[in-house]
């Protein structure tokens, strides 16, 4: 959200922040910082969509950046129809049994895959929705293996990765840090995921290339 430490700093002290981002709280942590940077805009007068463009403005004074920060919120407002296209390529391409390859991460992926659209609701485990954690523990337990429920706990059963390990289809990735692991998603390989984002969004597909908390990945289907 590009916030100033000064303006992060102002914002949490004028409005505490929902649990599920950084501890301490951080400006580069992405829910903090997106929370912190709705009640900023809502202070500055966008509350109930009024007046954006001015709250825009009052943030950084150049029409260019407000003229910028609108359209995007134009393109990711608009519906996505091919966030399942790497979830069909994935269940298309791979080979199951070879060497290199799970079938019972095939079989997670297919489950996770599945799940795409559903609410993402904190402690779910499908019904109607899912957290990010539940998500993941589901899907494995649909290829019969049996991994922890929570995002911290399955990190530490690992077994994890290397760091330059190439990502597979199946391996969990982890967001945090080793002793606070926040937020999980199950890898199409490469930076592409299918994870339970947050409160009032639905299960679907990523690319977290960027994402400023990576923490690293396991691989459950060894």
């Amino acid at each position: 959200m590009q916030f100033l430490p000064t303006t992060f700093t102002a914002v949490i002290i004028r409005h505490p922040l929902p649990p599920g981002g950084a501890v301490p709280l951080s400006l580069y942590n992405p829910h903090d910082a997106i929370y912190a940077a709705a009640f900023e805009l809502c202070d500055n007068g966008a509350r109930d969509g009024h007046d954006l463009r001015s709250a825009i403005f009052a943030y950084n004074h150049a029409d260019w950046y407000v003229d910028q920060v609108l359209k995007q919120a134009v393109q990711y407002s608009e519906p996505t129809p091919n966030t399942s296209a790497e979830c069909s390529t994935v269940q298309s391409t791979v080979q199951p049994g070879t060497e290199d390859f799970s079938s019972a991460a095939l079989t997670a992926v297919a489950f996770a895959c599945a799940q795409i659209g559903k609410p993402y609701m904190w402690g779910g485990n499908g019904d109607p929705g899912f957290d990010c954690s539940g998500l993941t523990h589901a899907a494995y337990a649909a290829a019969g293996i049996q991994i922890p429920r929570t995002a911290q706990t399955q990190y530490d059963a690992g077994p994890l990765l290397p760091a330059t390990a190439p990502l597979q289809p199946g391996d969990l990735v982890f967001f945090g840090t080793p002793n606070n692991v926040h937020h999980v998603g199950i890898s199409l390989g490469g930076t592409v995921m299918v994870d339970a984002p947050d409160v009032g969004r639905s299960v679907t597909v990523r690319d977290f290339r960027g994402f400023p908390d990576y923490a690293g990945a396991s691989r459950p289907a060894y």
